[in-house]
């Protein structure tokens, strides 16, 4: 059986989470995943074209992981991610929905590493 994200329409990604974060050249752990994203075409100019496309992978990527924890649900979601230059690399998106709220936020995102 196969679950996807749930209320996954209502996902929120904050602004800062792109631009101070994943596509960030300073940020001490986003740099490297601004560099992943910036090869893929997403640049910190137009941020706006990342966050998209994570919220559409929300909406299509499929859970691999769900963990429960005192604060809410952790999931972890896994699918192609549309990108600007036309590839579809497979990332991981971490989403946490908070004990008493039903919307799904972003946590994290990075590649997913096969072999």
């Amino acid at each position: 059986m196969t679950f996807r994200l749930p209320n996954a329409h209502q996902a929120i990604i904050e602004d800062n989470k792109i631009i101070l974060y994943l596509l960030s050249d300073t940020h001490p752990v986003g740099r490297a995943k601004a560099a992943y994203f910036k090869n893929f075409g997403f640049g910190a100019e137009e941020w706006e074209r990342l966050r998209q496309a994570l919220l559409d992978h929300a909406g299509t990527g499929l859970i691999v992981t769900k963990a429960e924890t005192k604060f809410g649900m952790k999931y972890i979601v896994e699918g192609e991610l549309s990108c600007p230059d036309g590839r579809k690399p497979v990332l991981h998106a971490v989403w946490f929905v908070a004990s008493g709220d039903n919307k799904p936020r972003l946590v994290t995102a990075y590649p997913v590493r096969r072999g």
